[in-house]
């Protein structure tokens, strides 16, 4: 899988086609959104009963990119799991799958809206900010909002997980296996990304897409 290439106030980054940004400089790889235990939390609460794997399939994805990549240091960038009860309630299999890609390196949990308390609230490193819901600060990577675009694409229309990048800000699509999104023009994303801003389409060979000229 091939990624897209940009320079974040003076990082230069490649967003992978998988939804996770790969940082070679600092040998850091960072997610966003894994929401691990969502079926069990929906559960949970009364919702529907969804099958029970999106945990497995997360971990799997997480561990081929860090295959891949051999990061020195993983950053999670919140709403890692669906609640702090899911997090207690992850089952032994996962326990252990979890365990085993972060062994070995330094991991580090940012907490989002979701897991609030599980985590640290924001990682500097370099020129960039590592956290959750963007600030506006200059060299954020940021998560949250789950961006996606729906594009035509032979006479039909798809939509796919996207990062939302500009000079200043990158928003990260959300990583984990049952995740919906926001539109990526939508008002609350359109306000955070400032003049020239991209959006990059998740998928085998991540593509971008000026902001101003979204396909219908």
């Amino acid at each position: 899988m091939t990624g897209y290439e940009l320079t974040l106030c003076g990082a230069r980054l490649t967003l992978l086609g998988s939804g996770a940004l790969w940082w070679p400089e600092a040998g850091v790889l960072a997610v966003a959104d894994l929401h691990l235990g969502k079926a069990e939390r929906i559960a949970r609460r009364g919702g529907a009963l969804l099958p029970p794997y999106e945990t497995r399939a997360t971990l799997e994805r997480l561990a081929s990119e860090i295959a891949a990549h051999q990061p020195v240091r993983v950053i999670c960038l919140g709403d890692s799991f669906d609640d702090t009860a899911a997090a207690d309630a992850l089952p032994g299999e996962a326990r252990a799958a979890l365990a085993g890609v972060m062994a070995g390196r330094d991991w580090t949990w940012v907490g989002g809206n979701h897991d609030a308390g599980l985590g640290v609230e924001a990682v500097r490193l370099g020129p960039l900010v590592f956290r959750h819901i963007a600030t506006g600060e200059a060299g954020e990577v940021s998560g949250h909002w789950h961006p996606k675009l729906r594009v035509g694409l032979g006479g039909r229309g798809v939509t796919r997980a996207c990062f939302l990048a500009d000079a200043r800000h990158l928003i990260l699509p959300a990583f984990g296996t049952y995740t919906g999104g926001l539109a990526a023009d939508a008002a609350p994303l359109a306000a955070l990304m400032g003049p020239g801003a991209i959006a990059v389409l998740t998928g085998r060979v991540p593509c971008a897409v000026p902001l101003t000229r979204i396909p219908a």
